[in-house]
C-alpha cells in the first residue's frame, strides 16, 4: 500500500526513512522501497533545484539549514549539513540497495548508507567506503560489486526513477499511498498515516 521512491543522497530523505519504518509497523502495511537516482530526477523535471543551491535566498537557505537540524534533532538523528563531500554520486549505493532487496537487506544496507554519509560524512560513491559497510553488514565486498554491475540491476534503477517522474515525482523522498495518491518529503508522513487510515477504514 506504500511505496516510497529514495535516495541516500538526500537529508530529509534519511529523516522520511528514519520515521516512515515505525509508522508503517504501527499500520500494519508494507513498504515497497524504490531506489531511484534523485539527480536524474532534477535533470529531467526540477533543473531549479541547481539554480536554488547557488542563487538561492540568503535568509531562506539559513532557514532550511535551521529547519533540517530541527527535525534531525527532533527524530533523534545527527545530521551534518553540507557534507564534506556534496552533491555525492550515490549510484553505486543505490544499485546496491537493489541488488540486496531480495536478500531482505536493503533497508539495513540504506540505513547504512544514510549513516555514513550524512552523519560521518564518508564519500558513498567510493568503493572502499561501500565495502566497509558491506563487511559490517556481513556482505561479500566482491558479490556486492559484481552484483550491482549487472545490467538488470542498471536498468531497474533507471526504470524506477523514470518511473517516478512519470508519476508527477520531482524529488526525493516520494510516497504513493494506493498506488495513486502522492506525497512529498518527511514533513508529509502525518498525511500519509492519514491516508493508510482512510484506505484500511474503507476496506
Amino acid at each position: 500500500m506504500i511505496e516510497c521512491f529514495f535516495d541516500c543522497s538526500s537529508p530529509w530523505t534519511w529523516l522520511a526513512f528514519h520515521n516512515l519504518q515505525p509508522l508503517a509497523a504501527e499500520l500494519g502495511v508494507p513498504v515497497q522501497w524504490r531506489p531511484v537516482l534523485v539527480g536524474g530526477i532534477f535533470n529531467a523535471v526540477n533543473p531549479s533545484v541547481y539554480e536554488s543551491r547557488e542563487k538561492g535566498v540568503p535568509a531562506k537557505q539559513a532557514y532550511l539549514r535551521k529547519d533540517l537540524q530541527d527535525w534531525a534533532r527532533h527524530c533523534g538523528l545527527q545530521i551534518v549539513f553540507p557534507p564534506r563531500v556534496f552533491p555525492v554520486n550515490s549510484v553505486k549505493a543505490m544499485r546496491g540497495c537493489l541488488w540486496l532487496a531480495p536478500q531482505g537487506l536493503l533497508v539495513p544496507f540504506a540505513s547504512a548508507v544514510f549513516e555514513a554519509y550524512w552523519r560521518r560524512e564518508e564519500d558513498i560513491s567510493q568503493d572502499a567506503v561501500l565495502a566497509a559497510l558491506c563487511q559490517r553488514l556481513g556482505i561479500a565486498p566482491a558479490a556486492f560489486f559484481e552484483g550491482i554491475s549487472q545490467p538488470s540491476i542498471k536498468a531497474q534503477l533507471k526504470a524506477n526513477t523514470d518511473e517516478v517522474i512519470a508519476r508527477g515525482g520531482f524529488g526525493s523522498p516520494t510516497i504513493f499511498v494506493g498506488g495513486d495518491d502522492m506525497y512529498f518529503g518527511n514533513d508529509r508522513l502525518p498525511l500519509v498515516r492519514e491516508a493508510v487510515l482512510r484506505r484500511l477504514a474503507a476496506g
